[in-house]
């Protein structure tokens, strides 16, 4: 699909969704595979001045249901064969496979909108301690101030064709998408199966992708497989960026060994609050004595605070907390004024100025962190019980809420423990009090 085709679509799509009555900051379910018609659609809804609200097709009915309900969606877009697995909540569904043909009786003129930068550009759920997903508010100020600082990063140009590997409910995905836009580039859908590191090799060559962006999990085991396997890397591919969890040293050793200074490799670092990443670290020839991987220093336009608990900056190599100021933070979370007053601060290093529209914030990552000597961000871990797994980012307390509900159980802890047959992997492992029935009580959990 060219970028005409692309604008004709959205825009089609943007005055099919104005004449449902579409305004700013109305949300639009979105759930769909990764597709042209993903692209068109988040195209579209943006176009025509709402907020995308991705949702993955194979999260649990009871998780879909609950994140349409509570962010009021009006409106879903789809496609045809997902509709059985979405519930019936009483929305519009429009399927942008099978629909085309009325909504290709609309304009595909470019539409005028009153967006502004504070208004919603998408909504992303993530796990909540609580036992309820949260929604995240991200903005177009947030989404454009990052989207311009990583093109600029990663050197993105016209002859690129970046892959695009995330799920759509990953933040990631606006990062695969709009700094492709952005510079011109061809955004390489992967195809559903392509998980597979063998699958994957093969796809990427011929395709001609030279740029990726891997979850942290899944680049350990593409490393591991490329040693083992003997397999080059495609010619093609010039930068390779991972994040989502820490990197592991030894793996960045060997990776290092295998290509040399080929291809560019960098670590990213954000979390959903903060859209999608806010500090960059990238490996150089300089860096071989490395003790640890950092997570580098602050995109354009952010500020990165390393606090005690009295909100007072540590020294230089101290163990503090992260907290984030600039303009990529969130609004807050949809629906949740109580708990974006609490992660969402007025930042206390910013001078009185009456002039000033609206005062500063920070946001509370929860994250440990210590500046090095070198002005680059160390991770240490978390401060509470939230834990990131295979790129998924999981609060433990909702999982053990959703074990307490069945009749009987008064208490459950759950851990994140290391794979004894794959070192450094972790899972989930839930325990509860031994009951009388455990046939029954395993038939309600499951």
């Amino acid at each position: 699909m060219t970028y005409r085709q692309l604008n004709v679509k959205a825009n089609q799509l943007a005055h099919y969704l104005r004449s449902l009555g579409l305004k700013p900051e109305q949300l639009v379910g979105i759930c769909v595979e990764r597709s042209l018609e993903m692209m068109v659609g988040i195209l579209g809804i943006l176009k025509a001045g709402g907020a995308y609200l991705p949702l993955d097709s194979s999260y649990p009915s009871e998780r879909l249901a609950f994140i349409l309900e509570d962010a009021r969606i009006g409106i879903l877009l789809t496609q045809q064969h997902l509709i059985e697995k979405l519930p019936q909540s009483g929305v519009t569904i429009a399927c942008l496979d099978t629909d085309w043909s009325e909504i290709f009786q609309h304009s595909g003129e470019n539409l005028h909108t009153n967006v502004t930068a504070e208004n919603l550009a998408y909504v992303i759920y993530t796990s909540g301690s609580t036992g309820t997903p949260k929604g995240v508010e991200i903005t177009h100020q947030g989404l454009t101030n990052h989207t311009i600082a990583v093109a600029k990063a990663y050197q993105l140009q016209i002859s690129d064709r970046i892959l695009q590997f995330g799920s759509i409910s990953f933040d990631v995905s606006a990062e695969e998408i709009f700094p492709s836009w952005l510079s011109g580039a061809t955004v390489v859908i992967r195809p559903e199966a392509i998980l597979d590191f063998t699958n994957l090799g093969q796809f990427l060559a011929p395709e001609k992708v030279t740029v990726v962006n891997l979850p942290t999990t899944y680049w350990h085991e593409w490393v591991s497989y490329l040693v083992d396997s003997k397999t080059e890397l495609p010619l093609t591919l010039r930068l390779a960026i991972v994040g989502t969890e820490a990197v592991q040293l030894e793996q960045l050793v060997i990776w290092e060994k295998l290509v040399g200074n080929r291809v560019r490799w960098i670590n990213a670092y954000g979390p959903t609050e903060a859209t999608i990443g806010v500090t960059l670290y990238e490996l150089t020839t300089s860096d071989r004595q490395l003790s640890c991987v950092p997570i580098g220093r602050p995109i354009a336009n952010t500020q990165i605070y390393i606090l005690d608990s009295h909100l007072q900056p540590v020294p230089i190599g101290v163990n503090g907390e992260i907290y984030i100021g600039g303009d990529s933070l969130a609004r807050g979370y949809l629906n949740r004024p109580d708990l974006t007053a609490e992660k969402f601060i007025l930042n206390p290093f910013e001078r009185s100025n009456s002039q000033s529209l609206k005062p500063s914030r920070l946001y509370k990552t929860g994250d440990l962190a210590r500046y090095l000597p070198d002005g680059n961000i160390q991770f240490i871990g978390r401060i509470d019980s939230q834990v990131k797994i295979r790129g998924f980012r999981i609060e433990l307390g909702e999982i053990e809420t959703i074990l307490k509900q069945p009749p009987g159980v008064r208490d459950a802890v759950v851990l994140a423990q290391e794979e004894s047959e794959k070192p450094n992997h972790k899972r989930l492992v839930g325990y509860i009090p031994k009951k009388q029935h455990p046939q029954r009580l395993n038939c309600e959990i499951s």
